[in-house]
């Protein structure tokens, strides 16, 4: 409930202005709660551009995990505190570097896991099957969660592959494949949870595909009528993952209407201060951009820092404020 309410103040913040642009995972947030949720404090996430909600539920705090969608900063997160790549645009990148990253810790005897997520326009990417490959031959503790949610932007699954399902690409590799209905948050829960033990315990790479829909455009600046009829987002409006889950847990007794009143305020106190911080306006300090590129900067850094700062003290006197420090 959180997750989905997350994911509903984002998209308004995108049309306030306080967001560059937002790819919603409404609709998808059994596979992204999921996806934390399996993972231990020493294990990886390697995210997709969609999965901020799954960022989140990982410990990041919200705000920092907006900032790249916010346009402030490359990344808004210390990528080595959260054990969480940084969220990109790019399609599949993430996924060679959770294999590296999987099999460098196999080879120093760590038992750490890289979980790593991928849309099913995703897969059509030579990164894809690049990761897939080596993470078979390495037998590398990676698993890859594919949220197959119908569309690649606007190219329906059927133009992006023949095969019968994303799930059988994994035997043409050399590892299993397990095919999960992504909207049962429990059973997403379930498989991940194999699949990371196996990893864990060398038994290699699992390809996971759950089968969901995105219910909002690929971004706000979609139109996603062009494409998709009513209809359909209709039918999986009513297969919600969020209705499921609260529909089994009140099936088992486990949740009544005062639990369920209190997440609810929970998730309107998550997203009233979410509102709060991002009407904030950022203070961006330009030099910024060379703090974080590498560990011991290179000449040709310095020299671009110089003229920056240069650029910068030229602007701030002819405005008539005081010189700022040197940029060293």
């Amino acid at each position: 409930m959180r997750g989905r309410r997350f994911n509903t103040q984002a998209t308004a913040l995108t049309r306030q202005g306080r967001l560059a642009v937002y790819p919603s995972s409404a609709g998808q947030e059994a596979c992204q709660v999921a996806a934390a949720a399996v993972l231990s404090e020493r294990d990886w996430l390697f995210p997709s551009y969609r999965d901020s909600l799954a960022v989140v539920a990982r410990g990041v705090d919200p705000v920092e995990a907006l900032t790249l969608l916010r346009g402030d900063r490359h990344t808004g997160y210390d990528p080595y505190r959260h054990r969480v790549a940084p969220l990109s645009t790019p399609l599949a990148t993430q996924l060679p570097h959770a294999v590296g990253l999987a099999r460098a810790a196999r080879l120093k005897g760590d038992d750490v896991v890289a979980l790593a997520l991928v849309g099913d326009g995703g897969t059509s990417e030579g990164d894809f099957h690049e990761a897939m490959n080596f993470a078979a031959v390495w037998q590398a503790p990676v698993v890859f969660l594919v949220q197959n949610n119908g569309f690649a932007i606007s190219v329906p699954l059927s133009k992006q592959s023949a095969a019968p399902t994303l799930a059988h690409k994994a035997v043409g590799y050399g590892m299993p494949g397990r095919l999960v209905d992504g909207n049962d948050a429990a059973a997403v829960h379930t498989v991940l949870a194999e699949a990371v033990d196996r990893a864990r315990g060398g038994g290699g790479p699992t390809l996971v595909e759950a089968v969901t829909y995105r219910i909002d455009a690929h971004t706000n600046a979609d139109d996603a009528t062009r494409y998709r009829e009513d209809d359909e987002v209709a039918a999986w409006r009513a297969y919600d993952p969020v209705d499921l889950l609260e529909g089994a847990l009140r099936g088992r007794g486990l949740l009544d209407d005062d639990e369920a009143a209190r997440v609810a305020r929970e998730a309107e106190d998550m997203a009233a201060r979410l509102r709060e911080r991002m009407n904030e306006d950022p203070v961006l300090d330009p030099m910024d951009l060379f703090g974080q590129v590498f560990a011991e900067r290179t000449r040709q850094l310095d020299e671009q820092a110089r003229g920056l700062r240069a650029e910068l003290d030229a602007v701030a006197e002819a405005a008539g404020a005081p010189e700022q420090e040197d940029a060293r």
